[in-house]
């Protein structure tokens, strides 16, 4: 694959090319090869650095280690952080781990998690270097390529995750998941056997691996299936411009990651290749106060908002602040809760998303997602039920309930599992009723688009709803 090509795939023009380090055959004598690269980067650096890799035939290993220099920066200045993946000779994505490992290796039969394991076919392979920050000293780095020799060995077969958790599946149901989740396939703590152990114990029904950049995990999810708990693909789209998990992918599915929200037409291109996959993309923790955390991409691209991400922070209250004024507009984004859980210590399932569908399969849980039809818990304990209802009809969250403009409308809210807590259902308006139980309210389609309830405890979010609109469309 030439320059221009590999530029052409990315979607960004931000990038540059590093001199080529260049292999000779080894077969015969069986010994490894190995070259360094030393350079620099400047602060204002492209985003990305591609050095190219020429593996000759009879290679049957690539294993690639990294440093770079981290000088103390000064005060309200970003250090030196720099990211690392690897591509093949036709531009195909060979993996991904960020700023989460020093070194990694890729064989036939076997890979460093968040890289793809396959043949070392023989070409220009490209290093992807990614400059995250750069300290106002520059960054000195170092890039050692080695390439072993031999037979290439019996390729791994991938073990993707059943589509069904029948120990679960309870038909037309409210089903629990986490759709934010990562482990040592990216820049987790956790293995997989342990994510699934801990979601699990949350009481969880389904979960969804979203690895930053990489499938790599989709791979091996069906080698820790169980039946009481379905898992799911995704891949947690992480850009120098805001994260976006892509859900509900096609196992063996992966989106590029090599633009930002200035870009044109790259966004909307990714996410219409993940709308073809039949998955959706979530709007990840819009003000987190990280570098490239903060989403800078449109709402209206996306297919769902998430409003809460790990424990309740003012970062959240902003997100839903931002997502109530989308609806006051007239803008509906499915409101979704995830862990986004990291370290052992962060608690799969806080919070979690509730959602009502037809079974535990994949097209009805995000059917169910995608039309709102759901709210958010900080755990299984969290009980809720929210209705609005005229003398003949009668809605859920996510519905609309059909009424003329004097029909008189009964808004219900009940929550159990968290005594305690405050309840509130709100409105465009702002909250029209608030208490510490049960809440009953009442009012006309004239007066009132749509309803929403919350619980809290103190400040903190217990659980959120998304809307049910009221009158005709």
């Amino acid at each position: 694959m030439d320059r221009r090509t590999l530029l052409l795939t990315t979607g960004t023009a931000a990038a540059a090319f590093l001199p080529t380090l260049s292999f000779a055959a080894n077969g015969q004598q069986g010994r490894d090869s190995a070259k360094t690269i030393d350079g620099r980067f400047d602060p204002g650096a492209p985003d990305w650095y591609y050095l190219p890799v020429e593996v000759p035939e009879g290679a049957n290993r690539i294993e690639v280690g990294y440093s770079y220099d981290k000088p103390q920066a000064p005060a309200g200045q970003y250090g030196n952080a720099c990211d690392i993946g690897i591509f093949g000779p036709e531009g195909e994505f060979r993996g991904y781990s960020g700023g989460a490992r020093e070194q990694f290796v890729i064989r036939a039969g076997d890979a460093t998690p968040g890289y793809i394991p396959g043949p070392i076919t023989p070409g220009l392979w490209h290093v992807c270097l990614g400059p995250y920050t750069v300290a106002p000293q520059g960054m000195r780095y170092r890039v050692t390529v080695t390439i072993g020799f031999g037979e290439p060995g019996e390729p791994r077969r991938p073990v993707p995750a059943p589509l069904t958790a029948p120990a679960r599946d309870r038909g037309p149901s409210w089903y629990c998941g986490d759709n934010h989740l990562h482990t040592v396939y990216s820049d987790g703590k956790r293995t997989l056997d342990q994510l699934v152990a801990d979601a699990r114990a949350a009481g969880l029904d389904f979960i969804t691996s979203t690895e930053h950049n990489t499938h790599s995990a989709q791979l091996v999810l069906g080698e820790h299936a169980r039946g009481d708990l379905l898992m799911l693909n995704g891949e947690e789209v992480t850009t120098r411009s805001g994260h976006w998990p892509a859900i509900g992918l096609p196992a063996g599915t992966w989106i590029d990651w090599r633009y930002r929200a200035g870009d044109p037409g790259a966004f909307a291109k990714f996410t219409r290749q993940v709308h073809a996959a039949g998955g959706l993309v979530i709007a990840a923790h819009p003000f987190a106060d990280c570098f490239g955390c903060t989403y800078e991409f449109s709402y209206e691209l996306a297919d769902l908002v998430e409003v809460w991400n790990g424990p309740w922070t003012p970062d959240d209250e902003a997100a839903v602040t931002t997502w109530d004024g989308l609806l006051r507009t007239g803008r509906f984004i499915p409101a979704i809760g995830d862990s986004d859980a990291h370290k052992p210590t962060d608690v799969v399932g806080l919070p979690q998303t509730v959602v009502r569908a037809a079974s535990l399969r994949r097209a009805d849980l995000l059917a169910g997602l995608h039309g709102g039809h759901s709210w958010l818990a900080e755990s299984a304990k969290v009980g809720l039920r929210f209705t609005a209802a005229t003398a003949n009809a009668r809605a859920e969250i996510g519905e609309r309930l059909r009424a003329g403009p004097g029909d008189q409308v009964r808004v219900e809210l009940e929550v159990d599992g968290v005594p305690g807590c405050t309840t509130r259902v709100l409105s465009q308006l702002g909250p029209v009723a608030t208490g510490t139980g049960p809440l009953s309210w009442e009012t006309r389609p004239r007066y009132t688009k749509w309803v929403r309830a919350e619980v809290r405890r103190g400040s903190a979010m217990v659980a959120l709803t998304n809307p049910i609109f009221i009158g005709p469309r």
